[in-house]
């Protein structure tokens, strides 16, 4: 069994897989075990080029130590940067097998979603896509003053290692900002300028409640529609296992208590027909 050590990340799992590729290494005698620290250590592959993606066709560029190219779709190549992002340690296995059966007699492999490894690949791409979604709607920034000025720093706990993939989004929305999110998983920085990661850290180095706080609770209470109140809805969009860091969290109670007795203060106030004037139903799972 031959252990490859790498880095965690798409960039050096790709070195990495390329090399192997380059040596005809086929993916059982293959054990993956990625390392804690952000530097690849790939010294027994030497220097072998990473595999990339270049031109329309998907089809890697020449390398003088490959006789032969395998034609990579440039689709895997954006499922395996998706699917490096994912918490399950088997991926990187997964990718390179999926990867091997590509170059060797299955071309349009990506094409069969029913094949079980296809289908793992593609759900745990559709994981992570999810996680970035949720890591853009629900990071909140609270202001910290430091020597050198305001910084708004916020505390998210992702379920997958996204904060790389996810850290332009906020870099390019709050641009004018300096902030920092840290998060168990790594941290990320903006100075204004450019973005710098760290390692993770733990809850308690985040600070807790300032100005901002009221602020959020405020805003949601305002934007809160009782009439369209949907708890298993609200809770499949918003998951529970993030309000615990959703200053505007502690309102939801109390809004959800109350929603049925506004309803009928609107319907009364609009006019309506009495029979109109009944509190929206709940489901039996809403009430969950």
């Amino acid at each position: 069994m031959r252990v490859v050590r790498f880095a965690a990340t798409f960039d050096a799992w790709r070195t990495a897989a390329r090399a192997l590729l380059e040596q005809d290494v086929a993916p059982d005698s293959l054990l993956w075990e990625p390392e804690g620290d952000r530097e690849p250590a790939l010294d027994c592959f030497g220097d072998a080029d990473a595999f990339s993606a270049s031109g329309d066709d998907g089809v890697p560029a020449p390398s003088a130590s490959s006789p032969q190219q395998a034609r990579v779709p440039r689709r895997f190549i954006e499922l395996a940067e998706a699917v490096a992002c994912h918490a399950e340690g088997e991926r990187w296995a997964l990718l390179y097998r999926v990867l091997w059966r590509i170059t060797h007699g299955e071309p349009h492999l990506l094409e069969v979603a029913m094949d079980p490894e296809v289908h793992r690949l593609l759900a745990m791409e559709k994981a992570v896509r999810r996680e970035l979604h949720k890591m853009h709607a629900f990071v909140r920034f609270r202001v910290v003053e430091t020597e050198d000025g305001s910084r708004y720093v916020a505390w998210f706990e992702p379920a997958h290692p996204v904060v790389e993939r996810a850290a332009p989004f906020f870099a390019e929305r709050f641009g004018s900002m300096r902030w920092s999110i840290l998060t168990p998983l790594g941290c990320v920085h903006w100075d204004g300028d450019a973005l710098a990661f760290t390692p993770g850290l733990p809850r308690s180095a985040a600070p807790t409640g300032d100005a901002l706080e009221a602020l959020w609770g405020t805003y949601y209470a305002s934007t809160f529609n009782p009439a369209r109140l949907r708890t298993a809805a609200m809770r499949a969009e918003m998951p529970v296992r993030y309000w615990r860091n959703l200053p505007e969290a502690a309102a939801i109670a109390g809004l959800v208590r109350d929603a049925p007795d506004r309803v009928r203060r609107m319907v009364e106030q609009a006019g309506l027909p009495s029979e109109l004037q009944r509190p929206p139903r709940r489901s039996a799972a809403e009430d969950d």
